[in-house]
C-alpha cells in the first residue's frame, strides 16, 4: 500500500532516446576528417591523368577562399550537430534532476575545456603554446556558453538571436573601411597571384583575406598572449571572431534539434529539414553570386552560415530518413561507432595518425604498402592507419568508454 505523501511525488521524466541518425551523421563527418590520412592529393599528383583521383583529392581539400568542397562541410557539420544534440542533453540532465544552475556551470566548464583542448592539440608540434583560436574545438568552445543559454529560450528568441548574429556580423564587415591603394597585401601573406585568382573587387572586397575586421582584431588580440614572434596574419586567413557566426551555425542546429525532439511526426520533421535546407542553401548561394556577401568558410561569412547550414539540414534529413525512419541501420554501424565517441576520434586523428604511419612503415616496411605501385602507397598506408583508429574506437565502444567533456 502506498502512502498519500509518496503517491503525490511526480515521477521523474524519462531521458530522451538517443537517435542513431545523429550519431551516424556525426560519425560520417568525423571519418571525413580522419580520412585526411589517405593523402588523396598525393595520389592524384602521382596519377595526373586520372580525373577520378583529381575529383576525390579536390573534395579532400579546402577551397582557397570562396566556394565549397565536401571537406569544407566538416567543421560546419560538427558545429551544427553540437546544436542538434543540445536539446537532448538538456532533457537528459533534467531527467536526472539537475538544476539549471548546475547545468550552466557544467556548460561553461565544457566550453573552457574545448578551447584549451583545441590549443593543446595545435601546440603539440611546436616549441611553445600556440595561442590561436580558429580550430573547430576552440570555435565551438567560445560560443558554447551562449548556445547553452539559448537552449532554454523560446523558439522565437532563438530565431531572433540567429538573425541578429547574421545581420550584425554582416554589418561589421560591410562598414569596415576598405584598404586603400597603398595597402601592402604582401605584408599580410596575400600575394598578387592569389589576389588575381581568389580576390574580390567592389563591395565584396569587404571580405578580402587579411584586410577585414576579424583580421584586425587578431592583430591586437593574439598579441596579448606570449608568442615566439608577433602575430601579423594567419596564412589561411582564419580568425578568432569566426566563433560568432559559428555560433549561428550551432543555433541553426539547435533549432533543428528542437524539431527533431519535438511532437511532429517523422514526415513533418523531414519536410522541415528539407525546406529549411533548400531555403538556406539558396539564400547563401544567392548572396554570394550577387557579390553582396561572398561564401567564405575561412572567415565564416553570414552567407557561408546559410549555405553550409543548408547542406547540414539536408544531410540530417538524409540520415534521419534512412537510419531512423526506414530503420536501415546495419550499414551505419561503422559510422555510429565513431559518432558516439567524436571527441576521442578528434584527439586520435590529430594526435596519433603520424605516429601510426611511422610505426607501420618501421615494422611492416614501406614495400608492404607499394603492392599497387608507389603512386598508391599513401592511400594504402593511410587506409591502414584509418582502420587502426577505427578499431581503437570500436574497442572503446564495446567497453562503453566514451570521452566526454
Amino acid at each position: 500500500m502506498t502512502s498519500a505523501s509518496s503517491a503525490s511525488v511526480p515521477a521523474a521524466p524519462a531521458p530522451p532516446p538517443r537517435l542513431a541518425s545523429v550519431d551516424a551523421y556525426r560519425g560520417f563527418v568525423m571519418l571525413l576528417m580522419m580520412g585526411e590520412v589517405l593523402r588523396l592529393k598525393r595520389v592524384a599528383a602521382a596519377v595526373p591523368e586520372s580525373g577520378f583521383w583529381k575529383f576525390l583529392a579536390w573534395h579532400q581539400t579546402h577551397v582557397e577562399w570562396a566556394g565549397c568542397t565536401l571537406h569544407d562541410l566538416i567543421q560546419p557539420s560538427f558545429s551544427f550537430l553540437v546544436g542538434v544534440a543540445l536539446p537532448y542533453s538538456i532533457a537528459s540532465r533534467l531527467a536526472r534532476g539537475e538544476s539549471q544552475a548546475r547545468m550552466t556551470g557544467h556548460a561553461l566548464l565544457r566550453a573552457l575545456l574545448l578551447v584549451l583542448l583545441g590549443i593543446f592539440l595545435r601546440s603539440t608540434s611546436r616549441n611553445a603554446t600556440y595561442w590561436t583560436f580558429e580550430d573547430t574545438l576552440s570555435q565551438i568552445g567560445l560560443g558554447y556558453g551562449f548556445l547553452f543559454v539559448l537552449g532554454f529560450a523560446s523558439v522565437r528568441t532563438v530565431w531572433l538571436a540567429f538573425g541578429a548574429i547574421l545581420a550584425g556580423y554582416f554589418a561589421a564587415f560591410a562598414l569596415w573601411p576598405l584598404p586603400g591603394p597603398d595597402f601592402d597585401y604582401a605584408k599580410v601573406g596575400v600575394t598578387a597571384a592569389w589576389l588575381e585568382s581568389n580576390g574580390f573587387s567592389g563591395f565584396a572586397a569587404h571580405w578580402q583575406k587579411n584586410s577585414n575586421p576579424a583580421w584586425a582584431f587578431d592583430t591586437w588580440w593574439l598579441n596579448l598572449f606570449p608568442r615566439e614572434k608577433p602575430f601579423g596574419f594567419h596564412p589561411g586567413g582564419y580568425a578568432t571572431l569566426s566563433f560568432i557566426p559559428t555560433l549561428a551555425t550551432m543555433i541553426l542546429g539547435l533549432l533543428a534539434g528542437q524539431v527533431l525532439r519535438g511532437p511532429r511526426d517523422a514526415a513533418a520533421k523531414l519536410r522541415w529539414f528539407v525546406v529549411a535546407g533548400l531555403i538556406a542553401l539558396a539564400a547563401g548561394w544567392t548572396l554570394g553570386a550577387l557579390g553582396i556577401c561572398p561564401v567564405v568558410k575561412r572567415i565564416w561569412t553570414p552567407s557561408w552560415v546559410l549555405f553550409s547550414g543548408g547542406w547540414c539540414c539536408l544531410l540530417l534529413a538524409g540520415f534521419y530518413w534512412l537510419v531512423d525512419v526506414r530503420q536501415r541501420r546495419g550499414w551505419a554501424f561503422p559510422l555510429v561507432v565513431v559518432g558516439t565517441n567524436s571527441i576521442a576520434a578528434y584527439v586520435l586523428a590529430h594526435g596519433f595518425d603520424s605516429y601510426l604511419e611511422k610505426n607501420l612503415v618501421t615494422h611492416l616496411g614501406a614495400g608492404t604498402f607499394r603492392i599497387f605501385g608507389a603512386a598508391y602507397q599513401p592511400l594504402l598506408l593511410g587506409a591502414a592507419v584509418l582502420a587502426l583508429l577505427w578499431l581503437v574506437l570500436f574497442w572503446m565502444w564495446k567497453r562503453k568508454l566514451f570521452l566526454k567533456l
